[in-house]
Formats: C-alpha cells, structure tokens, sequence
C-alpha cells in the first residue's frame, strides 16, 4: 500500500531546501530514542536526537547519528534479484517484484504441496522491528501456512524465563530514577556503548554521592570510574549472587518481613545458596574474597540500591540461573519500594501487545527449531528444510557454529530467501533476495525496553528503490497463496487499531481504562502511568498468579539441568582448559547494532588480550594470529589490553566476513549449546587458544 510523509517541520528559514520530521528509533538498544531527521530532496542528510522522549535528552548514540550512511549505501539492496552465479557468490541478476513475488509463491505452494509445510523455516529476530514489522502479517503468512515454528533465543532468552518465573510480567526499574540511587551496581552490562543515556543518569547519582560497582570481565569505560570493579571469569557470575544472598541470610541482613510477606521459596533459595561463601565463590570466579565482601556490605547498607541486570551473564551455560540470583537479590536484602531502588533489566512488560494475536487465532501445534541450531539443522534435519526464508536477520554473522551455518546454506537442494536493507553476508547464499525498507522509509509503533515508551515511527523519505514493508509484502504473499480471510486487518490503520485494543492505560481517578489508541492519538509519545517513572512494590507488583516473586518457581527448576542455582563449570580447571585455555567473549561495540551496519565498518578486527597472556605466546601489538578451537579459527589482529582480565579475551560482536582475513567470526569458535533456561546461546562458553600466525 502507498506510504504517506508524514507533515514535516517548516525549517526557519522558508528559503532552506532542506525539511526536518520527527520520528523514533526502533534499534536493539533500551533507550528507544526520539530523533529529528533533517531530510534534502529525498535523501537523509542529518539525524539528531529530540526532546519528545524526555530520556533521549537531545542527544543519540554515533551509530544512529550516521545511519544515513546505512540508508543510502551502496551495497543497499535496490530491486529483487535471483541467483545466477554459486551459492555465496552474490552474483544476482535483477527482476521485478511481479517476477519475484510469483517465483516466491510458485515455490511456497510447491514446497508445502510435495514435503509438507514443515519443511519451511522462517528466520527473524527481533531486536531491531516494532509491531508492525514483526509478528504481524509475517505471523499470519507463516501460521496459516503451517510452517515451522522459529524459537528465538539467540538473545535474552534465558533471562526472560528468569524474570517471567520469579516476578511475572513486572517492569523494572526506569533508567531515570536510578539518580535516586545511592548504590548502583550495573552487572553484565555496558551502558556506555548499548543504552548511552544511562550514562549521565549514573554519573548525576555519583556526584549527588552514590556508589558504582560494575560486574564485568572487562574493564568498560564505566568500570574505570567505579568505585569497585569485579571482574569474574565468564560463567560465574551465579556463584557471585550466591554468595551475596548467602552472606545477607547469615549475617542477619535479609529483609524477613519483606521476603514473608512479598515471596515463596526464600528458605528454599537460603539452602541452596549455603555452597557458596565468599571464599568459595571467590576461588571459582577469580575475583578477591575482599571485593566480594565489600559489595555485600556496600548493597546491605546502602538505600535506594539499584542493579542494572544485563545480558552479559545470560551468555552461558548458567545463564538463567545467574539472572534469576542476580534478581533475586533485592528480595532478599528488601531494596524494593522507593524510588531508586530495585533492578531493571527489560521493561518491555509495560506493554502487554502481542500483533500476532491481532487476528485472534491461536498458535497452530507445528514443528519448532531453536535459532541457536541453525547450522545443526540445515544439515542434518529430517525431514529436512527446503525453504528458509530470512527477514530482520542475518544468521550467518550471528549464530553458534558458523561453519554449520555456512555449509547449510551451501545446500543447493535449499531456496533460501533473503529480504533484507542491505546485502548481507546471509544474503550472498540466497537465492531471491528482497529489497526491504529502513525505519526512515516505513511507519511502525515500538515501545522501549529500557525507557517505559511507546512511539510511534513515521517515514521520513521515500523507500529507496524498489524497497517495500515488511507488512507489505507478507500481506501480499497471504493474498496470492490465498490466505486471507474477511475478517483480517489488511491495512495498517486497521491494523494498528486493533493492536491497540489489546492495551489499556489505567486513570488516575477512578481506576476504569483509557484506551490506549485514543492516548496515542492525543500524544506522540505514551507511558504506563501518568508518573512516567512507576516504583516497583508501590505502582507495580508482580504479575504470577498469588502476587508473590517466586524465588525457586517449580518450571524453571525443573527445566534446568540439574535444578535451579546450579553451578555448572566451564572448563575452568578441567582438560579443556588445559587445550584451549582463554575463554572468549564478544561484547558489543559502538560500530554495530549486532550484526546491523557491519557493512560500514571495515576494520580488520583485533582480539584483545592480556598483556600476560600475551606475554606468554611471544605475541606483540599488531601481530596476526589465529584465535582458535575445535570448532574453527578465526584470523585478526592482536591488541595488548589490560581492559580484560587474564585468562579472557575478547572478539568483538556484530563481525561481518570483511573484518577478518578468513572470513570467520567470534561466533565460528561458540558452541551450539543451550544454556540452563529458555534454550538460550552460551556465547561466552568458547574456550580458545591464540597463536602467531
């Protein structure tokens, strides 16, 4: 359907070739921005950050300030195209989207008619989409046809199994009120590079006289200004939070009023922390007993005391284990109810909006496959995928076990489909590839999972090219396959409207519901509650079913391996480290959004290491290497740090195949393992060697 611009802003100057629009930014990260874009004869010539959500503070992060860069590429992808060349090759010959919509449905209706539905995989992720360019009329084209089920659970997968099973749907905190903080401890998260306006939040809370502790195996630009740093080797943060509620139970500190009033399990969660004292949990996470004992008496006295729980301890085999502890911890030490105090991880449970269940079916009972065994799958699945159809992502670049993932789709018995922005190194194996449009050429709704958001996203350019929506072209797919149906919403307005039925805003007088559609029609931007900034245990309560956190919730101890709160090594001692003796991780970094504006940066990467571990393999600055396993090798550069700990390196995150002189990245070295809860990807369970090339 045609897109309307929305009514620009008149510049001051009438005489100016150039307009400014206003509209938000749905990119993986918790601040969900609003921006004005400045835009000259149809191209996005300046991007900057407004004031409409008060978070965003006029400023954005360097890597949506050039997104225009992104925008008008030259590998952006222009018009459909089919393969012509070898697989990965990327050698395409244009087409039109009548060719390539009738080529796509011919090969729906064949694959679904002579294998079965079942052997069509769809493949997205969502990190970066809003309502309507996930879950909508992909959900409906892909249900109705009976395809598999993708579970996603390359990212915060074993977190969200935390947090649903010890707290229900309960926001966290909001990024603002942690200047009420007087100890803020931001654990497995790096603020400054993925969600940049927590930043001065935390640094007005220390000039007022909070605390820092930053829990990380690296030292971050925040860790550098903390007041303490615990870096613990990747996979232990568990035994940390352990300890700490240990500590808090046996010297008297645990909040019993709080705990019998407001949870179940507390004496459960009290035995199975007694394994791990300070000491014991010092030996196994390489941190110094005394720094642990420092955080424990620093969270037992210090109020408001906040945690910034993020997803770097979820990165492992005890994932979920690690998150449920970490959050536990303000139950039991009572840090809930005042402002300042409590955790924040996601708060993406303010709004309870699902567009999949827009047209009011149920989820049909089909095969589901787990993200994280892309590779495993595509080569050995039976019966086996015949068509993988990839949108909002890029799985070559961004799962475990890359070299699986690769000669999957080397396959030449798979129609692989990629509609993407951009030509990805995914998009090199397709076989159609499809030109899909930017946020700034498309309208969206999103809400933050940081700030407590709901915005709208309007298009500011025309799409470029040949670039069509999301819920464009899925909505057509339906009606050639002749999947709708008379009740379906087929516009977006429609759409929308329904979607926002779904929600509701409470009142500040007589507790009945403001419809959320007419709240959004009246502003730009909504929050659950008038206050913008509700408190946990004062304006939100845990939403399972007695109103009670659920400390050892019964599912997820009988979903984890060896019950919940179980330690589980990763070859720190054992014959593994003895071969491959550096853990590796791969954190994030202020080039990419995951894999997405890869395409931009061109450096060659660089693994960090310890100088003494350095030291120790006649390694120098600059030097290539080859960084290592049983799985594959990945060739860079070497860079001395002091910024990780010894025994770690760091491969960054978001690689693309230019930025290495092999083509492998960080993710050809991680096992497609799960982690404890959720079936989430154990990133930072590979264990590597580093050698001179």
């Amino acid at each position: 359907m045609p897109q309307t611009l929305p009514k620009p802003k008149q510049p001051t100057d009438e005489s100016a070739p150039s307009m400014s629009h206003l509209t938000s930014c749905p990119l993986d990260c918790p601040d969900s921005c609003s921006l004005e874009v400045t835009v000259k004869e149809n191209r996005v010539v300046k991007i900057e950050g407004s004031r409409r959500n008060p978070l965003t503070s006029g400023f954005i992060c360097s890597k949506v300030s050039k997104f225009g860069r992104h925008v008008h590429s030259d590998k952006r992808i222009l018009q459909p195209a089919r393969r012509r060349g070898a697989k990965g090759s990327a050698d395409f010959e244009p087409i039109s989207w009548e060719a390539a919509m009738t080529l796509l449905s011919q090969r729906l209706e064949e694959t679904v008619a002579t294998a079965g539905a079942q052997a069509i995989l769809p493949f997205c992720y969502g990190g970066s989409n809003g309502y309507f360019s996930q879950d909508a009329t992909d959900a409906r084209l892909f249900r109705r046809l009976g395809a598999c089920r993708l579970e996603r659970a390359i990212c915060a997968a074993p977190s969200s199994r935390a947090y649903k099973g010890l707290y229900g749907h309960l926001p966290g905190m909001a990024p603002e009120d942690f200047e009420h903080s007087r100890l803020i401890i931001v654990w497995g998260a790096n603020p400054s590079v993925s969600s940049i306006h927590l930043v001065p939040i935390i640094q007005r809370a220390q000039a007022s006289g909070a605390k820092l502790v930053v829990i990380d195996p690296r030292t971050t630009g925040l860790a550098k200004k903390a007041d303490l740093h615990l870096a613990p080797l990747p996979g232990t943060d568990l035994v940390l939070a352990l300890a700490l509620i240990r500590w808090l139970f046996d010297n008297h500190l645990a909040d019993v009023d709080f705990l019998q009033r407001h949870t179940t399990g507390a004496e459960e969660l009290r035995r199975r922390s007694q394994p791990w004292t300070l000491e014991a949990a010092a030996a196994v996470s390489g941190v110094e007993a005394s720094d642990l004992l420092c955080l424990a008496e620093l969270y037992a006295t210090s109020s408001p005391a906040a945690i910034r729980c993020g997803w770097g301890s979820e990165r492992n085999r005890n994932g979920g284990s690690a998150t449920a502890a970490i959050i536990a911890l303000p139950a039991v030490a009572g840090k809930f109810a005042q402002r300042g105090g409590g955790y924040m991880m996601s708060n993406s449970a303010a709004w309870q909006l699902d567009p999949s269940a827009v047209d009011g079916e149920p989820e049909p009972s089909v095969r589901s496959l787990n993200m994280v065994r892309l590779g495993r799958d595509l080569l050995s699945l039976h019966p086996p995928i015949e068509l993988l159809f990839v949108y909002n992502a890029n799985p070559l670049m961004t799962l475990p076990e890359q070299g699986k993932v690769r000669k999957g789709l080397e396959r030449q018995d798979l129609f692989t489909v990629v509609f993407d922005q951009v030509m990805t190194d995914t998009a090199r194996y397709a076989d159609l590839v499809l030109p899909a449009t930017t946020f700034l050429e498309h309208r969206d709704l999103r809400h933050g999972y940081g700030t407590m958001a709901l915005q709208p996203i309007e298009p500011v350019i025309p799409p470029v090219g040949e670039a069509r929506s999301n819920f464009e072209v899925f909505g057509e797919l339906c009606r050639r396959l002749g999947l709708d149906r008379p009740t379906d919403a087929l516009d977006l307005d429609t759409f929308k409207h329904r979607l926002l039925a779904q929600g509701s805003l409470p009142t500040e007088d007589s507790g009945q519901a403001n419809h959320l559609g007419r709240a959004l029609d009246q502003d730009a931007i909504v929050f659950p509650t008038s206050g913008r900034t509700p408190i946990q245990f004062v304006d939100l309560f845990p939403k399972t079913e007695d109103g009670k956190i659920h400390l050892v919730p019964q599912d997820l101890d009988e979903e984890t391996p060896e019950g919940l709160y179980t330690y589980r090594p990763n070859g720190h001692g054992d014959g593994k480290a003895m071969e491959f003796p550096l853990a590796m991780v791969s954190a994030a970094t202020r080039f990419t959004i995951s894999s997405t504006l890869g395409h931009l940066n061109r450096r060659i990467a660089e693994v960090e290491v310890h100088a003494d571990d350095a030291a120790a393999r006649g390694l120098a600055p600059g030097d290539r290497v080859r960084v290592w396993n049983d799985l594959g090798e990945v060739h860079c550069q070497v860079r001395l740090s002091q910024d990780v700990r010894p025994g770690v390196v760091q491969l960054p995150k978001g690689l693309w195949s230019h930025n290495t002189y092999n083509g492998n990245t960080s993710n050809s070295l991680v096992p497609a393992s799960y982690a404890d809860l959720g079936g989430g990807a154990c990133f930072n369970d590979a264990r590597v060697e580093v050698t001179k090339i």
